[in-house]
């Protein structure tokens, strides 16, 4: 796995290969973070982001968008291996002054400690009901109409206070990017 584009473009990071399902990390593939980060650089949605990564894994996706313009990221992992992950891809990026690593159950967050979240990443284990749990714990940490992508292993249909805005197929991956709706 390596970063896409952007500055750190070409840089390998540290990742579990196929992904360790005992610990429910499944890396997104190359090919698919490019078609997620081409949405969202239509959108015009990474520069200068605020970026919340729910179930990082590796976080590659927060750091692809450090990558390309978002100005910080905030990665939520509560696994260990997923944590050491996350904490060497830092490292190896010298991207620390830039990122956070909550270890902590992205169901249970509590109050956000830092400004609003304009984008988040969201690949919970598959099919556990855990992104729903997740994204009505971060309602406050999200600013009006925050960007979320939301990755599964089925159609997701946008909770209350979201509108769907687009989806896609990748394999047995499910993509739908919602937009936070706060006057719903």
């Amino acid at each position: 796995m390596r970063i896409i584009a952007g500055r750190w473009r070409g840089t390998r990071l540290a990742t579990l290969g196929k992904g360790d399902p005992g610990a429910h990390l499944r890396p997104t593939p190359d090919r698919v973070r490019e078609s997620l980060f081409s949405m969202l650089t239509h959108r015009g949605v990474l520069d200068g982001a605020r970026v919340l990564d729910l179930f990082a894994g590796t976080g590659a996706l927060g750091l692809e968008a450090l990558s390309r313009g978002a100005a910080v990221a905030t990665f939520v992992e509560n696994g260990r291996t997923g944590q050491r992950l996350i904490a060497e891809n830092i490292a190896k990026l010298n991207a620390k002054a830039k990122t956070k690593l909550l270890r902590s159950d992205a169901t249970r967050l509590g109050a956000n400690p830092d400004a609003a979240y304009d984008l988040v990443f969201l690949d919970p284990p598959y099919g556990k009901g855990m992104g729903e749990q997740a994204l009505a714990a971060v309602q406050e940490w999200l600013a009006p109409e925050a960007t979320v992508i939301w990755e599964e292993n089925a159609v997701m249909v946008a909770p209350p206070g979201y509108r769907a805005l687009d989806q896609r197929k990748f394999g047995e991956a499910h993509v739908t990017l919602l937009e936070r709706a706060p006057n719903d």
